[in-house]
């Protein structure tokens, strides 16, 4: 099985329309404890994600040009020297979450596996993505947090999905998310299967391999290339 957003987004989320002022989508995150929520145009579409860094915008330009003593994080550091002076300047002069949000957002679909979302959330550097329809409108949201929730299936669970993929033709014990496959194939590349049918399992943290096997197919393959 392989685990999609769907299986682990949030459906109730905070959002704000483009709209919504200053005071509002601070009140917002605050009352529902969150760092960031998507932000919507009239039809509900995701225009762009507001955070809890877009509002401090506002007072850490204004002490930078104003405050004597102010000596902006390493973090604002580079960011100002790596051309995004602007858009932070822009956004200390904004009223509403129009003007505060970050756009174009990064987004998933209900039907992306989590690996897909994990890999988004980590080439972009963000904590959350909005999860949207084909329309581009809102219908949930997922987090770090979401997508670890995979590795807590129980090991019970986890054994029963490997043995099937194997189809009982490998021993399979799992403790703390580890499989361990004991056995013999008749060729090296079965095993090899085996052992890439287990790690694809979700939830499983790692596979350690004590399989042996009868013939080196994989040996047997003529090299490319060679003199």
């Amino acid at each position: 099985m392989t685990s999609t957003v769907e299986n682990v987004m949030t459906t109730e989320v905070a959002a704000v329309n483009r709209s919504a002022g200053f005071h509002t989508v601070a009140e917002l995150l605050i009352s529902r404890g969150v760092s960031g929520m998507p932000v919507l145009d009239d039809d509900n579409r995701v225009v762009g994600v507001v955070s809890e860094a877009d509002l401090l915008a506002k007072q850490e330009f204004k002490e930078r040009y104003y405050g004597d003593d102010y000596r902006p994080p390493l973090r604002a550091r580079i960011r100002h020297a790596s051309g995004s002076e602007g858009s932070g300047y822009r956004k200390s002069l904004g009223e509403t979450a129009g003007d505060l949000m970050t756009s174009p957002a990064h987004v998933t679909t209900p039907d992306a596996p989590i690996v897909s979302a994990a890999r988004l959330m980590d080439r972009h550097g963000v904590k959350r993505l909005p999860v949207v329809d084909p329309g581009g409108r809102l219908v949930g949201i997922v987090s770090r947090r979401d997508l670890i929730k995979v590795f807590l299936r129980q090991d019970q669970e986890i054994e029963q999905e490997v043995r099937t993929a194997l189809h009982g033709q490998a021993e399979v014990t799992v403790h703390d998310a580890v499989v361990t496959l004991t056995g013999t194939y008749a060729e090296r590349s079965q095993a090899v299967t085996a052992l890439r049918l287990a790690g694809n399992i979700d939830g499983v943290v790692a596979v350690r391999d004590e399989l042996a096997y009868k013939h080196d197919d994989i040996a047997d393959l003529p090299m490319w290339g060679g003199a």
